[in-house]
């Protein structure tokens, strides 16, 4: 894969949802929550207004609708404005 945003975007792989079972049901990828916590892939160099402060590699927090999802090779990622991450975690 070979995605570089542009400007102030950035592309997040998210985390697995986690698959809870209650007594012995399965629940569907449908009903499963969306996962807030990503990997930082890929940044863009920012704007002259916002530079650019997350890297590649950081772990980060993002609203439960930010970003516009897209799929390369089977693969989910978020692609988002910088400014919708909420937090790096360390």
């Amino acid at each position: 894969m070979n995605i570089k945003p542009l400007a102030d975007r950035v592309l997040i792989e998210p985390t697995a949802a986690e698959e809870v079972t209650m007594g012995g049901i399965i629940i569907p990828d449908s009903a499963k929550e969306k996962p807030l916590k990503g990997k930082v892939l890929a940044v863009g160099h920012g704007t002259k207004d916002e530079p650019m402060v997350l890297k590649e590699g950081d772990v980060v927090l993002y609203g439960k609708y930010a970003g516009t999802e897209i799929e390369v090779d089977g693969e989910k990622y978020l692609m988002m404005r910088q400014s919708d991450v909420l937090a790096i975690v360390d």
